[in-house]
């Protein structure tokens, strides 16, 4: 009998108003908590943690290196990942780099989930071309593996300065960090994580579960058509997630911020969408793919979707919408004392 699924939580920093109270909370106690978020995630017993990238005023985390080797001082076992790196616009050397320092600091314990942005504020911020979307994360990913392989490099592209003999430093602790590809529902994206035989981190944030299996099937037909081993190939679902004592009690008490985090998220899309209960309780019914009700229901929709994919691996983003940070720690506890032990048993059989 294995381990069973590896389970976790994430977060984007959010600064959001409580839609409750009013509030918002300064960007200065909302890192203390995310940190604090950290180490509660460690205690708990969780198997990894996650920070997400944004470049905006109502997101605190920018540099999830740098904020998880804070967090990597205050636990000892989780495992750290970003969630996701934008790394369309980013130097794939100075990534590596700074997940390598962070893999020394905490250990061995850095990952990378790695994906092409649903914001694009980081492209004129960094000099990038918006019509060079794809074809720079494709270049920047294969990069990023060789310099996950050799500790020398020599190597060249179209977007950045060429690499001749470079000395990559420093080394991970682990052999190698492991690296996943971020994929929001294209095609395109599960066949290319396959091909280059990183794992597959999917976000899948509401509907019909039975959507995405498609995208696994891709997934693991382009990684064995590539020559990587089957074992090798690492599924990953991410989601918004939500429990409390009862699935009623969880809807009642999630709905305001889930509608508020629709409105600022689609505001800064430029759309203006606001969630009706009604069409709520339609998105939280208990064969949809948003997480929220009692552990209960929770424990079922992970096991349902795990006959579906075969994932190894689910993060729950946990905090949207301006939630306080003690509702966020119930959840994470929850998540830990009364979901995590029944999915990995069941999942190790």
């Amino acid at each position: 009998m294995g381990k069973g699924m590896e389970i976790g939580v994430y977060t984007f920093g959010d600064i959001g108003m409580d839609p409750t109270t009013g509030k918002t909370i300064s960007a200065k106690q909302r890192m203390h908590e995310v940190i604090e978020l950290g180490k509660l995630a460690d205690e708990s017993g969780l198997d990894i943690f996650g920070v997400g990238e944004h470049h905006r005023l109502d997101y605190t985390v920018s540099s999830p290196a740098v904020v998880l080797s804070a967090i990597a001082q205050a636990t000892k076992q989780i495992k750290l990942t970003s969630a996701t790196t934008v790394l369309s616009t980013h130097d794939p050397v100075r990534v590596f780099e700074d997940f390598a320092t962070l893999d020394v600091i905490s250990n061995g314990r850095a990952e990378i989930i790695a994906g092409r942005g649903a914001f694009v504020e980081s492209f004129p911020l960094f000099g990038y071309n918006l019509n060079d979307y794809d074809a720079l994360f494709e270049e920047n990913i294969k990069l990023l593996q060789q310099l996950n392989e050799e500790e020398v490099v020599t190597w060249e592209g179209q977007f950045r300065s060429s690499l001749k003999d470079a000395m990559i430093a420093p080394r991970p602790t682990q052999e190698k960090l492991p690296i996943w590809i971020g994929v929001g529902g294209t095609p395109e994206s599960a066949i290319r994580a396959g091909r280059l035989g990183t794992g597959i981190a999917l976000a899948i944030l509401g509907g019909d579960p039975m959507r995405f299996k498609p995208l696994v099937d891709l997934y693991y037909q382009a990684g064995l058509e590539a020559g990587h081993a089957r074992e090798s190939l690492r599924v990953s679902v991410t989601g918004h997630t939500y429990i409390s004592k009862e699935t009623q009690q969880a809807k009642d008490e999630f709905y305001p911020y889930y509608t508020n985090y629709w409105s600022y998220v689609n505001k800064q899309r430029g759309m203006n969408t606001n969630i009706s209960r009604a069409d709520f309780e339609q998105m939280a019914r208990p064969e949809t793919a948003l997480f929220v009700g009692s552990p209960q229901q929770i424990i079922e929709k992970i096991l349902y979707q795990h006959e579906l994919y075969g994932h190894e691996r689910f993060i729950a983003q946990v905090d949207i919408g301006g939630q306080s940070y003690n509702s966020i720690a119930k959840v994470v506890e929850m998540l830990a004392i009364e979901v995590a032990p029944v999915v990995r048993r069941e999942t190790s059989k």
